[in-house]
């Protein structure tokens, strides 16, 4: 279990936070490439780290991502005008670039000489009215903004201070358009429920089990058949790895090995649908996150994603149907003959779960286990990088060269270490693709 004081430093992310201070020196993804489908496209409302922002895609293609409010009076940008390489607030007609400097201010046009007055209130004199000059005021206005880039289908922001690192050089990220898959769904509850639900490779033979039958395939058999894994993790430059070794039979052990990279990246061996999957689990504020989907293919193009893995999502939005406003469709016949929650679809199952322990859980009343070791780790690693940067260090993981590994499975002797049969496996770099038995 944690203290209060750990269960409030892993799970608060805003500004002025220790955690989210750390989280402000990586690349956040922080929206789909697609939902800024062209130039002087629709604004968007964005909510990072409990931040309220707005994106914009300018004439020339570029995307800003600015404070949601007119420095002028402070009227929302989503209703702007996104024209002319800016976007242009409606009320009074200020405009903002991608870096959120104002370019433009039409009702305070320079060089206009005003009249100003008033009385004293302490002397009760009155003050004589004196002719002032308006300066260029644009020239000294500028919004927050965050420079962003693009890559892999995804529009990546750098909140921090200084100078940001080298984007993101994971796997997904770098492929083809036609070897990646990338899709993401809100989900309701504190960024760290989601993401330790992920690095947990003990659930997934109870959660997401079927009754009925496995369709014949071998890596669900495997895993079915040794439902209380050993469980090792063991520290990277960028994460961590996590390994969870299952009895196949007298001469071999079953490894499904998931990779954990720094800040909030997970990648696992398929188990249902083709191609690597991953996720990314960012804070919209502390309450909820984004679930980032990712498949992805080294080899070559992606076969079609399993429909209905990463949930079906109600037309117009983010939000999965199955969600709490519907107890996620449970069906409670299905759960007695075919399914081992009767929710429906791996998303939702596992939306379900970690929603049901509250929008932040307290973990101060749960009860650790082995098989827990890597959802000790991701803690351990995340402190680690918040009171690095409380130091004046940087957090582990910004150099891409330690974001280029691949999650595997696969069969081993039962006297050959993971660490040996499985290291070309788990570089993503290399020509080997072992990622299922």
């Amino acid at each position: 279990m944690l203290t209060p004081e750990d269960n409030e430093l892993l799970t608060r992310t805003g500004a002025g936070t220790p955690l989210g201070a750390a989280l402000r020196r990586y690349w956040v993804p922080a929206l789909l490439a697609e939902e800024l489908p062209g130039p002087d496209c629709n604004p968007l409302r964005v909510r990072l780290l409990s931040e309220d922002l707005v994106a914009f895609r300018d004439s020339n293609g570029r995307v800003g991502l600015v404070d949601a409010h007119c420095a002028h009076r402070g009227a929302s940008l989503f209703f702007g005008r996104n024209e002319e390489s800016g976007i242009r607030c409606v009320y009074h007609g200020w405009k903002y670039d991608v870096d959120g400097r104002c370019v433009d201010m039409p009702n305070e046009a320079a060089g206009r000489r005003t009249q100003s007055g008033g009385r004293d209130s302490d002397q009760s004199t009155t003050v004589e009215a004196q002719d002032t000059v308006t300066s260029n005021l644009k020239d000294k206005i500028a919004l927050k903004a965050y420079p962003c880039r693009e890559r892999g289908g995804i529009v990546w922001a750098y909140m921090g201070p200084g100078s940001a690192p080298a984007l993101p050089d994971l796997e997904w990220a770098t492929l083809p358009e036609a070897q990646r898959c990338v899709s993401k769904r809100l989900q309701e509850c504190n960024y760290l429920q989601a993401l330790e639900g992920a690095v947990d490779l003990s659930h997934i033979v109870f959660l997401h089990r079927s009754l009925d039958s496995e369709q014949g395939r071998d890596d669900l058999d495997l895993a079915r058949r040794d439902p209380s894994p050993k469980v090792e993790v063991l520290d990277t430059d960028g994460g961590l790895v996590v390994a969870a070794r299952r009895n196949a039979d007298r001469e071999r052990y079953y490894w499904r090995i998931n990779q954990f990279i720094m800040p909030w990246y997970t990648m696992f061996p398929p188990l249902v649908d083709e191609g690597i999957g991953g996720h990314a689990f960012v804070p919209v504020d502390d309450e909820s996150c984004w679930v980032y989907n990712l498949t992805w293919d080294p080899t070559g193009p992606l076969a079609p994603v399993a429909e209905g893995i990463y949930g079906d999502l109600i037309p117009g939005t983010y939000r999965s149907r199955a969600n709490r406003d519907n107890d996620f469709l449970i069906d409670r016949r299905v759960q007695q003959t075919t399914s081992f929650t009767g929710i429906p679809g791996f998303a939702a199952q596992d939306c379900a779960v970690q929603e049901s322990m509250g929008t932040i859980c307290n973990r101060t009343q749960e009860h650790i286990g082995p098989s827990d070791l890597p959802i000790i780790g991701v803690r351990r690693r995340l402190k680690e990088a918040a009171e690095a940067v409380q130091t004046g260090g940087d957090p582990p993981g910004l150099d891409p060269m330690s974001q280029r590994v691949r999650p595997a499975a696969l069969l081993l002797p039962t006297d050959v270490p993971f660490q040996e049969g499985a290291k070309t496996a788990l570089i993503a770099d290399s020509d080997s693709y072992v990622v299922r038995v």
